[in-house]
């Protein structure tokens, strides 16, 4: 027990001398923007420890005392991690502010809850009957991939419930939208008053669009900016609606109906395979816990006369 002690306090003080060491100024390894920069700037960098950042985590005053360290583990993950198109699309799909520097901080804190959480369970292995020093690292190792990785996992599960109230609210978008453009509004007009009287996911992302149109862009070229920051194939034919309708002058109204028609068909869709799909499941309890239970209540009163009869 005390050796294991000993052992991981000296690791731990072993650690903290190496990173020590590797964070002194001769030991780091200038690049080559630090070689060639004083020779190529027109006025003198000012010192990083003056420069202001914006806070990449809810903790700013700690970020700021850790941004080193921060920065290291974040250039740690992007490397061994990768996948920046693929994080940057689900940020733009999330709708929110979130940088992909932010999302790789909070993927640091996440793998630091999970080492913090190995660590606390060592320490119980350790107060207790003990643990072999593979086991506690295999776990550390483990709980901190666990939390990188779980950050991502939970990105995933943010877009996926996003993008379903976008598909929830459609219908009833599209149905307004039909109705503004029946009763004399144009395309933009009927965009701006049902933005100002809806509210939710999907509106947000209308809002985001007419703020697109307003800054130069054309009508569709701002719905398109919708389409690709989803991944939701009604969305996808809405836009071409729209689009034909405004290129062509066709009866926008009907477009926007049928649409709203569609949807609403596909959801019915999803909801009898979701049915089908639960039903299977609904057989298990009732295969192996109710039907046991109804036979043992059926046949306990024969045998239990006919043990009597013996008797």
């Amino acid at each position: 027990m005390s050796a294991l002690i000993g052992v991981g306090l000296g690791v731990l003080a072993g650690s903290g001398v190496l990173l020590a060491v590797a964070g002194t100024p001769m030991a780091r390894k200038p690049t080559l923007e630090d070689r060639l920069g004083p020779y190529l700037r027109d006025a003198p960098r000012p010192s990083r420890l003056l420069a202001q950042h914006d806070a990449l985590t809810p903790f700013p005053t700690l970020e700021r005392i850790l941004r080193p360290v921060l920065g290291d583990a974040m250039a740690f993950i992007e490397r061994w991690v990768g996948g920046v198109a693929s994080v940057r699309k689900r940020l733009e799909q999330l709708g929110g502010d979130m940088t992909v520097e932010q999302f790789r901080a909070e993927q640091v804190i996440w793998g630091g809850f999970g080492l913090a959480a190995a660590l606390l369970l060592a320490v119980l292995q350790l107060l207790g009957d003990g643990a072999s020093p593979i086991s506690l690292l295999g776990a550390a190792v483990a709980f901190t991939v666990g939390g990188v990785l779980g950050r991502d996992r939970w990105l995933t599960k943010q877009v996926n419930a996003r993008e379903e109230r976008m598909l929830e609210e459609f219908p009833t978008i599209a149905e307004l939208l039909a109705l503004a453009v029946t009763a004399g509004e144009g395309p933009v007009g009927a965009l701006e008053r049902v933005n100002r009287i809806s509210a939710g996911e999907l509106s947000k992302e209308l809002g985001r669009a007419l703020s697109e149109a307003r800054a130069g862009a054309s009508l569709v070229q701002a719905l398109d900016g919708i389409a690709r920051r989803t991944s939701l194939a009604p969305l996808a034919r809405f836009v071409d609606g729209v689009a034909i309708a405004v290129e062509r002058g066709t009866p926008l109204a009907e477009v926007l109906r049928a649409q709203a028609v569609d949807v609403r068909e596909a959801g019915k869709r999803l909801l009898l395979e979701s049915a089908g799909k639960r039903e299977i499941g609904m057989m298990v309890p009732v295969v192996f816990f109710v039907l046991p239970i109804t036979i043992v209540f059926a046949l306990f009163p024969g045998f239990y006369g006919l043990s009597l009869s013996t008797s």
